[in-house]
């Protein structure tokens, strides 16, 4: 076996030439093993993929001592790779299991070999074009996006060549009713995959011919980005397809429609923009590898929708202050803190004990909301009991933090979703497999409404109370520095103990203060009957 101080991480064979090439793995595919960095002998975890095949032959990747990449495959489930590979690691240093590159969290660092988003809005700016690519959790594409207002013939004729030939105009909502452009079908109706909004397809009237050439194309593009068109200067159906931007764009919706018309404003041009996905020669869709050889022979700057979120959490204002009271609770009294988000309303709490004075060295829990949890005392999970010792440990601290996050039920599926998840747990699904088995993902989380709610409260470096290596990763890139972690060590029982096991070898989560914390199996004396976790 490789040493585990050059571990990179596991993933399919298929994104060992991706690796090879670009001396990481692709972030989406990899599971939640360690990635060493060059210049310490610190880690950094990637974030698990449900599209990752979870069973087969699977490599587990690592620098070799000239820098380079070499591999071993390994039969049976990637779980079993990456438990082997925990395993291995247990003897290293770091803070407490959880490995992370300070550059990993820049939110203007781009992934490696992608562009940076400045660099991409500057030629946006210019009318050229770049390539965005989305997640593989998602159509696993990219496409060529430029502002609408820029479009030329020249560029029509080189997105038709190198694309699929549809060609779609993503704009918002106001432009679209002025236009009176209804969908296409109802949202109800919508059975596309990803539930793309697209409206009646046009053709300009005026100065075209069939609609179908790059010349005749180009004319109806201009004619949606201009302020001044009218309805009736349109032709139903036709040959461009407009598309409806999701307001928030892709901080709601991480999708090219609103990525495209993200980049627009983002250059100061009409919120309009052109978009139609890449093809390889054979006419199969272009994946990341191709996509990588496209942009650098057409010199054309490629970025991914992963990135531009960063780039927008960062400057965007996502949350608002609506009111502060003091609030005695049965720990003590604190500060309640209401936040409201500015892109769908909903509000959220913190908790706030004592002076946190100049922000340095503040105990701090991020909790996501969970009703049956938090509200009914659920065995199921351990919600209910973090939140009240994370209460108790801020209280006996005498000065803390506690954001409670709304609209995370479920790791972000929603009550009913969670509530179905339970019934496959009940026919012998573990909460990864159920979530996989209703088509929903393993953790939808974001925490970047929680840590611009520390950013206003004035915390600058915490120590983060969680289990989950997920949270301490969503946290960082925000003017925040997390120093250290505490556990949070609640009771086992019979009812909740296959979940906390699944948390810890399929999500990564740490139990005790080492890198592989265990958890001892619960007294079967009585219903009641629990014990505390342990490393």
């Amino acid at each position: 076996m490789m040493s585990s101080s050059s571990i990179l991480g596991i993933c399919s064979p298929l994104h060992y030439s991706y690796a090879k090439e670009f001396g990481r793995l692709p972030f989406t595919n990899t599971y939640p093993v360690n990635k060493q960095n060059s210049s310490s002998t610190r880690f950094r975890l990637w974030r698990a993929s449900s599209t990752t095949p979870r069973f087969g032959v699977h490599d587990i990747l690592a620098f070799s001592n000239d820098g380079g990449i070499v591999r071993q495959s390994f039969g049976g489930t990637v779980h079993q790779a990456c438990a082997v590979v925990r395993t291995a690691a247990d003897g290293i240093s770091g803070a407490d299991g959880f490995f992370d590159s300070d550059d990993e969290h820049d939110l203007d660092c781009p992934t490696r070999g992608f562009s940076s988003i400045p660099e991409a809005i500057d030629d946006i700016r210019q009318g050229k074009f770049v390539i965005v690519v989305d997640d593989e959790d998602r159509e696993n594409e990219g496409d060529l996006i430029m502002a609408a207002s820029l479009v030329t013939p020249e560029a029509m004729a080189f997105v038709v060549r190198h694309g699929t030939g549809i060609v779609c105009v993503s704009m918002k909502e106001e432009a679209l009713e002025r236009l009176q452009l209804p969908l296409m079908v109802t949202q109800k109706e919508n059975e596309e995959k990803l539930s793309t909004a697209f409206t009646v397809s046009v053709d300009a009237k005026k100065g075209t011919t069939t609609g179908v050439s790059a010349k005749d194309r180009t004319k109806t593009v201009l004619a949606l980005a201009s302020p001044n068109s009218k309805p009736e200067d349109f032709n139903r159906p036709g040959h461009i397809f407009p598309l409806k931007y999701r307001e928030g764009g892709v901080l709601k919706r991480a999708g090219h429609t609103e990525a495209s018309v993200d980049l627009a404003m983002l250059a100061g041009l009409a919120p309009v923009a052109i978009l139609c996905e890449v093809v390889d020669d054979d006419g199969s869709m272009a994946r990341l590898p191709k996509l990588q050889e496209f942009a650098k022979k057409e010199n054309l700057k490629i970025i991914s929708i992963a990135d531009l979120i960063r780039y927008r959490r960062k400057r965007d204002k996502l949350v608002e202050r609506a009111s502060v009271a003091r609030l005695p609770l049965k720990w003590g009294s604190v500060h309640a803190y209401c936040y409201r988000s500015v892109l769908d309303g909903m509000e959220h709490i913190a908790m706030v004990k004592g002076d946190i004075g100049d922000g340095q060295d503040i105990l701090v829990r991020v909790h996501s909301e969970c009703l049956t949890g938090d509200i009914f005392g659920s065995a199921r999970c351990d919600c209910g009991n973090q939140l009240a010792l994370a209460m108790e440990m801020i209280e006996k601290e005498g000065r803390g933090v506690l954001v409670y996050l709304r609209g995370h039920e479920g790791r972000g599926i929603g009550l009913g979703h969670k509530l179905r998840a339970y019934n496959l747990q009940d026919d012998g699904r573990d909460t990864v497999e159920a979530n996989e088995e209703l088509g929903l993902p393993v953790d939808s989380r974001e925490y970047g409404i929680g840590a611009q709610i520390l950013h206003d409260l004035g915390v600058r470096t915490m120590r983060l109370l969680t289990n989950n290596p997920a949270k301490y990763i969503g946290l960082k890139g925000y003017g925040l520095s997390v120093v250290g972690r505490v556990p949070l060590l609640t009771p086992i029982t019979r009812e909740n103990q296959r979940y906390l096991e699944t948390k810890r070898i399929k999500m990564g989560h740490i139990y005790g203060s080492s890198s592989n914390g265990g958890l001892v199996a619960p007294v079967e004396s009585s219903d009641n009957d629990e014990q505390p976790q342990t490393s």
